[in-house]
């Protein structure tokens, strides 16, 4: 890697979240989906969460997560409702470096 970055352009790191969805989650996820939802965006409000969705064919889920570290993010997905009523089986949790203007990044000068 390169040390040298362009003016204005920073890695940051972050987590990758990959969730798998049960079987049964397009009759599950239906009834879950509002407060779900509106967790999710709280936290992206909060700059907790970059960027997350779902694929539609009901394989994985994937969330971009700023956090102190893996622990924090594998908390975080536990507390989700889909994980706790079972729509969202197994997490795995990923160090990522987000390419990135400085401005995007909370705390960089931009």
């Amino acid at each position: 890697m390169p040390a040298e970055l362009p003016d204005g352009i920073v890695i940051e790191p972050v987590f990758l979240v990959e969730v798998t969805y049960a079987p049964d989650a397009a009759e599950t996820r239906p009834r879950h989906r509002a407060e779900h939802l509106a967790r999710v965006a709280a936290l992206r409000a909060a700059g907790t969460i970059i960027e997350a969705g779902g694929c539609s064919d009901f394989s994985a889920a994937y969330l971009i997560v700023r956090a102190s570290d893996a622990a924090a993010v594998e908390a975080l997905v536990q507390e989700d409702v889909y994980t706790r009523n079972g729509v969202w089986r197994e997490v795995r949790v990923r160090g990522f470096g987000r390419v990135c203007r400085a401005e995007e990044v909370p705390g960089q000068p931009g």
